[in-house]
Order: structure tokens, then sequence, then C-alpha cells
């Protein structure tokens, strides 16, 4: 018998009627651009104890007299738990909105006919998912050492995202309706995620380790992106008019959950340092009308409704 290497592009022959000259393509490329198919990164050396773990611009609090009254020690340890919280909000929307979206993809429950390179491109991205988890579980441990922190992911509350997406999903009527609700959530997750790295990825201060995590993930979320974008239109054509309406309003709350100031971290990490005044410094900020959704470009949805508009 004839061994067969995994990296050999298998023949997807004969093509059925549901595929995606962009999604055949991102498939074919796989093992030339993924993060997971080249060599682990040599972070060695690469972490800069002076520099920060988590930009003070995206602190809600980071202008707060309390805050800016903390002695530097302390700041880092907070700007350390924040990454580490940012962290676990990647890895959580990874493993409990995106793989699962995927899976729905991968088994065709929307009953769309894909052919084998839309199953192969879908089950691919699921592996890439993986490998993001790992790589953002190495970081936090990273920072855990660096920075002499206990803090651990339970410590921490699930993001707001996976909260509502678990809550839409137990209301949902029917399994048909809770598919359509994951898809949606997924969507929003894998079109919008590129913006909400490059939040980390911006900034000379920030730490070059940190920096260089969220870089190497963008680059396999811009390819998710095309193929999440592929899918959606997939799935929309094969929708009834019911349906349709039904997924264009969960994209909507999807959305929302995924732009929402969520401050159950921050009470969180702030009672762990046990910050003084914390609840005040708290209530101040919630109460800032000044205060802009953390995540804010949501262009690539927009431009999948316009497509959605024309099928």
């Amino acid at each position: 018998m004839t061994a067969t290497s995994f990296d050999a592009e298998p023949s997807l022959e004969p093509r059925t009627p549901v595929e995606s000259a962009v999604v055949d393509r991102l498939r074919g490329n796989w093992s030339r651009r993924a993060a997971v198919k080249k060599a682990d990164p040599d972070w060695t050396g690469l972490f800069d104890p002076d520099k920060h773990d988590y930009p003070d611009a995206l602190v809600p609090f980071g202008r707060h007299p309390i805050y800016l009254a903390l002695d530097e020690q302390q700041r880092h340890r907070i700007r350390a738990a924040a990454w580490i919280a940012f962290n676990k909000n990647v890895m959580d929307v990874e493993q409990h909105v995106v793989n699962p979206g995927f899976a729905l993809l991968a088994r065709d429950v929307f009953d769309t006919g894909m052919g084998d390179s839309l199953a192969v491109a879908v089950t691919q991205a699921m592996v890439d998912e993986q490998y993001h988890t790992l790589m953002h579980l190495q970081a936090s441990a990273l920072t855990r050492s660096e920075r002499g922190l206990a803090l651990a992911d339970r410590d921490l509350p699930a993001p707001t995202t996976v909260r509502r997406l678990r809550a839409e999903l137990a209301a949902a009527e029917s399994e048909h309706d809770a598919a359509l609700i994951g898809l949606a959530y997924t969507t929003v997750a894998e079109i919008s995620i590129t913006s909400y790295l490059a939040l980390i990825e911006d900034g000379p201060d920030i730490q070059p380790v940190n920096r260089a995590t969220v870089a190497l993930h963008e680059r396999d979320e811009h390819c998710h992106a095309s193929i999440a974008d592929e899918m959606a239109v997939v799935v929309y054509r094969r929708l009834s008019e019911r349906d349709r309406a039904f997924f264009q309003a969960s994209l909507d709350r999807a959305m929302e959950a995924f732009s929402a100031n969520d401050m159950t971290t921050w009470e969180r990490i702030l009672e762990l340092e046990d910050v003084p005044e914390r609840h005040r410094m708290l209530r101040e900020v919630a109460a800032d009308a000044t205060r802009e959704p953390l995540l804010q470009d949501y262009s690539g949805i927009e431009k999948l409704r316009r497509t959605l508009a024309t099928c």
C-alpha cells in the first residue's frame, strides 16, 4: 500500500453544482498559507517587561484618576490580566461560537448540497481555529510566567458573545432556528474578528510577543472571512423567506453581542487586584455617554448583506 501524505491535495472530482471558486482557491493553498502548517514561531527573547501587555487606550477606565493613581507595577498587572482576558475571549469565541458553527456547515445541516471542496475548506478552518486556541493559550501562559500572575482562565467570566449565544440557543424554538442562530454568530465572528485582533496589533508600546501572536492569527482570519462570507451566501440561497428574515435578525443580535462594552471581566480583574474605589470608578465609566463600543467596524457584514440582497 502506498503511503499518502496529508499535505497532498485529494482529488475532489466530480464537482457538484454547489461550489465556490474563492473557497476552492483557499482550500487549495491551505498548506502554504495556514499558520498551523508552518513551523512554530520562536518567541524566545521577544518578551519585554517594560512594554504594555494591553493598550491603556482599550482599558475602559484607562484615563480615570483612580486608575492613573495606581503604581505602575499594579497597572502592569492589570494590563497583563487584560491581555489574558483578551486571549480567553478569543479562545472562547473560537471554541464555543466559531467551531460549532463551522461544524454545522461541515455536516451540511442546511442541506445546501455543497461539494467536497467547500466541506474540506470548512474543516480546514476548524483545524486553524484549534491552532489559534493553542496560540492564545501559550501567549497567556507566557504572560503568567513572566508577570508572576496566578490568574487562571477559569477565574474570569465567559465573554458577552458566548453568554448571549448560549441564551439564544436555549430559547430557540427548533433545532433549525438554533442552527441559523449559530450560523449568524459564526458569520459575524469570522468576518469581524480581524478588526478585534487589530486592536492589539497597533502600537509600538505593546508587548512584541502579543503583537506577533495576533498578527499571525489575523492572517488566517482574512481567509476565514472569505470562507464564512461565501458559506453564508450558499446557505442563504436555500432559505425560505421566513428563514432569511430570521437569519438577518440573528445577524443584528450577533453584531450587538460582539460590540457590547462588557464590564463583567473588568469587574473581576479589579476585584482580584483589590483596587480601592473600583466600584465608583466602574460606575463613572459606565455612565460616560461618550464611551464608544469596543468593536465598531462591521463593514464586512454590511458588504455581505448587500450580497444577500441580490440572492
